[in-house]
């Protein structure tokens, strides 16, 4: 048995489904996948499971997003400027929809794998050691819900775990040379957590390091979520920043799987 079906490499793999070679004792499968299949790269940058294996072409979503689905192909493309000097700059992406379930999250997660790959390879082909955390998936509510129970009545054991995953997940996603920031405005913010979210916003952006966001509001309506907080929209203005922007359509697909 071969991992040609379980490994994200497969479908750029000369090897692949050759048995003397496509198995766990591949360097490149191991470095991905690890192993056991749930560990390397992928497992380091918390993709959930369901998606740990999706890219653009094996989404099940570019059926319904054709168009949004040809940009990201485009998109892709540019990923090797991450090994160009003075290149300019990986854009942002901003998924967003009037409809929770078509998509976008499974998206964002083939964007990640894409870029994942991408490095690997091209680091590879450069001569160089391939990061071993290329890329990092973040809930923006889990986030939320973190900050806000450091705050919350209770143990302060409890509010000390709860501040301590808090810090090393945005440390992550501050600091991931690519980003998903999925789900964000599902909800309003305090003003504390609205500052740390222009924290971790401003310092990728200030920094050249390219997020992609999704959320079920576009960036006008994000905007009115957050006003309270932030009058001045500097959230969504550094979201903003050198930012594509893709709106899918369509019926939800949860359950249909």
């Amino acid at each position: 048995m071969t991992n040609e079906k379980r490994c994200i490499l497969a479908g750029i793999c000369k090897e692949a489904g050759k048995s003397d070679v496509c198995n766990n004792r591949c360097a490149s499968y191991v470095a991905m996948s690890g192993s056991s299949g749930k560990g390397g790269r992928l497992a380091s940058a918390n993709i959930p499971s369901d998606y740990a294996l999706t890219t653009l072409k094996s989404s099940p979503t570019r059926v319904s997003q054709p168009e949004e689905y040809k940009a990201l192909e485009a998109y892709k493309k540019t990923f090797m400027r991450a090994f160009e000097a003075d290149s300019e700059p990986i854009k942002n992406v901003y998924i967003y929809s009037n409809t929770p379930g078509n998509g976008k999250t499974t998206t964002a997660c083939a964007i990640l794998s894409e870029w994942i790959i991408a490095q690997y390879v091209g680091a590879l082909q450069h001569e160089l050691q391939p990061a071993q955390q290329p890329g990092y998936f973040v809930e923006v509510n889990t986030l939320q819900q973190l900050h806000k129970r450091m705050y919350s009545p209770g143990s302060q054991a409890k509010k000390d775990e709860a501040g301590d995953t808090f810090n090393r997940m945005m440390d992550r996603a501050k600091s991931a040379p690519f980003l998903v920031c999925d789900d964000i405005g599902v909800r309003a913010a305090s003003p504390s957590f609205m500052s740390e979210l222009y924290d971790l916003v401003n310092y990728r952006i200030s920094n050249g390091l390219p997020t992609v966001y999704t959320s079920n509001k576009t960036l006008e309506e994000l905007g009115q979520l957050f006003i309270a907080e932030d009058p001045e929209m500097k959230v969504i203005n550094r979201i903003s920043h050198r930012c594509v922007k893709l709106h899918f359509d369509g019926a939800t697909k949860r359950g249909l799987r």
